[in-house]
């Protein structure tokens, strides 16, 4: 196999990109890769990492930073905290173009990476504590979200636990052995409040949101995920937060899954069937919940009219 070739099979199983060293051992000298950087053959990604194919990135462009900034940092490194999360798909954090990666000792020295994105923490991993998303070595979605409870505060911090919860990237039982995890360790305390709050059956950071503001408005919902059936039986659909005495549902609309034409209109055919079905329906957005008090404040008016209405 010639020499181009080869670094065609590595970057392909990089997403297009290769490190300085993989082209050298591919056959490549130094001054053939400094004239490909140079004229816009390759792209430098991070340090002595590069982007040689374009098509096989397409789609993928934050993936493929993220691996630049873990290859250029050694055999070592590998992405933890928020980084790590980004990668397993647990949300819960406010998206940053921040790359965190660890390195073990004293190899985690801030003048190995230039990339002002790449953070470098001097971590020690057991080897059980780490695995791999495509060929990117991260912290498992447990030792993910343990580390990051510690540092968030409590809604995202109870975000990220009813994420992964809700992925089925940790279960409940493995969420048991986290308070051995944080023991010691600044925020330990406040961190094990959070997994007593978690639900895995919110199914977006928004739902998460929406109701720890009931909670703290002393109006926790009753049931999430809730139900709502007609006289028959018939299932007319999941309402996100219920409280079944008042027959009250709220829905929580993201911006994503809630955005499309089809979205909205099926959205309003569900709400107007669990209407004619004799539930009161709410509807909340991401800046509903930036106010403490008005979600807690809709929901009791909501339970309040029904009371009235029943007397």
């Amino acid at each position: 196999m010639n020499r181009r070739d080869l670094i065609s099979e590595v970057a392909a199983q990089q997403d297009g990109i290769v490190t300085r060293r993989q082209a050298l051992e591919a056959g490549f000298t130094r001054h053939e890769i400094d004239n490909f950087v140079m004229f816009g053959r390759w792209r430098r990604l991070a340090r002595a990492t590069y982007l040689v194919d374009p098509s096989l990135a397409a789609g993928a462009e934050r993936l493929s930073r993220i691996r630049a900034a873990v290859l250029s940092c050694g055999p070592h490194a590998h992405a933890v905290l928020a980084t790590a999360a980004e990668l397993h798909g647990i949300g819960g954090l406010r998206r940053a173009e921040a790359i965190h990666v660890a390195l073990p000792g004293r190899a985690a020295r801030p003048t190995r990476v230039k990339d002002p994105a790449v953070v470098l923490h001097q971590f020690e991993h057991p080897d059980d504590a780490l695995t791999w998303i495509g060929d990117i070595p991260t912290t498992t979605a447990l030792r993910t979200v343990a580390a990051l409870i510690l540092r968030e505060r409590r809604y995202p911090a109870i975000s990220l636990l009813d994420s992964a919860l809700n992925r089925q990237l940790v279960s409940e039982d493995e969420l048991l052995s986290v308070p051995a995890l944080l023991r010691g360790r600044r925020g330990a305390v406040a961190a094990r409040g959070y997994l007593a709050e978690a639900n895995g059956l919110a199914q977006s950071p928004l739902e998460t949101r929406a109701r720890l503001r009931c909670v703290d408005g002393k109006i926790p919902p009753d049931a999430l995920q809730i139900e709502i059936r007609d006289d028959d039986g018939y299932l007319l659909g999941i309402g996100d937060l219920g409280w079944r005495a008042a027959r009250v549902v709220a829905e929580a609309d993201g911006r994503g899954p809630h955005a499309t034409p089809q979205a909205l209109f099926d959205d309003r055919r569900r709400q107007n069937r669990f209407v004619n079905a004799g539930w009161t329906v709410l509807r909340f957005t991401w800046s509903d919940t930036l106010r403490p008090d008005y979600i807690p404040a809709v929901v009791r008016g909501a339970i309040a009219a029904r009371a009235v209405r029943r007397s």
